[in-house]
């Protein structure tokens, strides 16, 4: 299985975006990190400016809805050129009727997991998702440092997607650095969102290159 690295542009220079995006253009995905203040208490950016974004990236838009009632607002963010929308699994009503929405608009539908949110209630409905992210922060702000206590969530859900024998990528967001991915990476994530480590490495495309060989090293 393949790596596959996603800087978050919640640490870029959020007046420079375009700019900031080419930067990460040897990336496999850009990460976005979409926040209402309150589902969680931070504000980012809002659907005019993710469409755009969309339109200026150098790599596929990864977002990832940290918003309340995304059964309502999350397809839009696929009709504006998501390549993956993630919504939260604590904050919408109907999981699998919301992410067959998503596919239908030609999204990748993910669900995203807090830190203490179990991922038991879901390894039932893997059919119904193309990626569960297990938030390995507690969501909201970047620079946190990474919680080893969501290591075993993460092998309990790669390990459900093995036997399933489905296609399921297992990202991982917060506090992914050289000295955790390959942590991540073999118990089971394959996709790692990466903010301060890229953006605030002196070589953008070096740190990216080597944050994938290491998760490569050790991805199943």
């Amino acid at each position: 299985m393949s790596a596959l690295i996603a800087p978050s542009i919640l640490s870029a220079d959020f007046m420079n975006l375009e700019s900031e995006l080419q930067r990460i253009a040897d990336a496999d995905l850009a990460h976005v990190d979409v926040m209402d203040n309150h589902f969680v208490p931070n504000l980012t950016l809002g659907l005019p400016v993710f469409e755009r974004l969309t339109k200026v990236s150098p790599v596929p838009v990864d977002a990832h809805l940290m918003i309340e009632d995304p059964d309502r607002w999350a397809p839009a963010y696929a009709e504006a050129g998501a390549a993956s929308v993630t919504f939260h699994a604590e904050a919408a009503r109907a999981p699998v009727r919301l992410a067959r929405e998503l596919r239908r608009l030609g999204s990748r539908a993910g669900v995203a997991l807090r830190p203490a949110t179990p991922v038991e209630p879901f390894l039932d409905l893997l059919s119904e998702v193309d990626m569960i992210l297990v938030m390995t922060v507690e969501p909201g702000f970047g620079g946190q440092s990474f919680i080893e206590g969501t290591l075993p969530k993460i092998r309990r859900a790669r390990q459900a997607i093995g036997e399933s024998g489905l296609d399921v990528w297992v990202q991982v967001d917060g506090g992914v650095s050289r000295d955790t991915i390959d942590r991540a990476a073999d118990a089971g994530a394959n996709v790692f969102v990466a903010g301060s480590a890229v953006y605030g490495a002196e070589d953008v495309a070096g740190e990216i290159a080597a944050l994938r060989d290491l998760a490569s090293a050790h991805c199943h």
